[in-house]
């Protein structure tokens, strides 16, 4: 066999493993984009569609419609704006803190640092579970409506509540990801401004925190989904139904007796487009993050 042949024989064969590798890609895009496509069409769907369709099925002619969406919304309005002025505090105020957190433990040294460490990484690991008796007997003592002198507190006292429970909670795992981006700063630099007379805090301001940019972007993304996508907090903390966050809003669309399944896969849709819009605004600031540039 010449050369050449040999060669042609190496391209088909190359040329086979690529079409087998892209086609098992193919397969497993597929299989993971499965559940959003029989979700999007189910929400298309009437519900004398859906009950005469299989699930992945694009709704047939005179049965395609976009009432579930618009009623969706409507349900979901209020919660959507309650969980937003929950979760954004909460997510900003968790991140700030635990960059703090982390620059101190991370460019400060100091007796028992590796201690309090510990702490903030035993702290990542504590479910929701195990701290919903003390939480919710904490919260019924700590009147915050008798306590700040602000009109209106009382009408939004158990969103205060989650929000702060949530900062709370969140800073542990802030802490986590901020202090293993700062280990990876040149401590050579931080030490020469430390010789030029430059404080602990004109460091973290006007070097460590313009260089945090991906990595808040990581925390961020990461804090907003868990604090909006959450449900167990929200139903055990809030109980005024007009202050109720999205995840309980959506929750309530199923029905006792009839199940309309297109208005609770459009309500699904409708509580995550905040997050996917959180993800496309610092989606490239993410990926920086993930890969540890600064």
């Amino acid at each position: 066999m010449s050369a050449a042949d040999r060669l042609r024989g190496r391209a088909a064969g190359f040329g086979r493993s690529r079409v087998a590798l892209y086609a098992v890609l193919l397969a497993m895009v597929a299989f993971y984009l499965a559940p959003l496509e029989s979700g999007l069409t189910t929400a298309f769907k009437t519900p004398q569609g859906f009950r005469t369709t299989t699930p992945f099925a694009l709704p047939p002619i005179g049965e395609f419609t976009l009432s579930a969406w618009g009623l969706a919304f409507e349900r979901l309005s209020t919660g959507l704006l309650n969980s937003a002025m929950m979760a954004v505090p909460a997510t900003v105020l968790s991140a700030l803190f635990g960059s703090l957190a982390a620059y101190g433990l991370t460019n400060l040294s100091w007796r028992g640092q590796v201690g309090v460490l510990m702490l903030f990484v035993a702290g990542v690991f504590i479910p929701y579970q195990a701290v919903l008796v003390p939480l919710t007997q904490f919260w019924s003592f700590v009147d915050l409506a008798g306590r700040i002198p602000l009109g209106g507190v009382d009408d939004y006292e158990g969103l205060i509540n989650l929000s702060i429970t949530h900062v709370a909670y969140g800073i542990p795992i802030c802490t986590v990801l901020f202090r293993s981006y700062y280990a990876t700063i040149d401590g050579e630099m931080l030490e020469a401004a430390r010789l030029d007379g430059a404080s602990a805090a004109t460091i973290y301001r006007r070097i460590v925190l313009p260089l945090s940019v991906p990595i808040f972007a990581v925390t961020l993304i990461y804090q907003f989904t868990q604090i909006w996508n959450d449900l167990l907090f929200a139903i055990v903390l809030v109980s005024d139904p007009s202050n109720q966050v999205v995840t309980v809003a959506l929750n309530q669309l199923k029905g006792s007796f009839v199940q309309q399944f297109n208005l609770q896969m459009a309500g699904a849709f409708v509580a995550a487009l905040p997050t996917l819009v959180v993800y496309v605004l610092f989606g490239e600031q993410f990926a920086k993050g993930v890969a540890g540039d600064s």
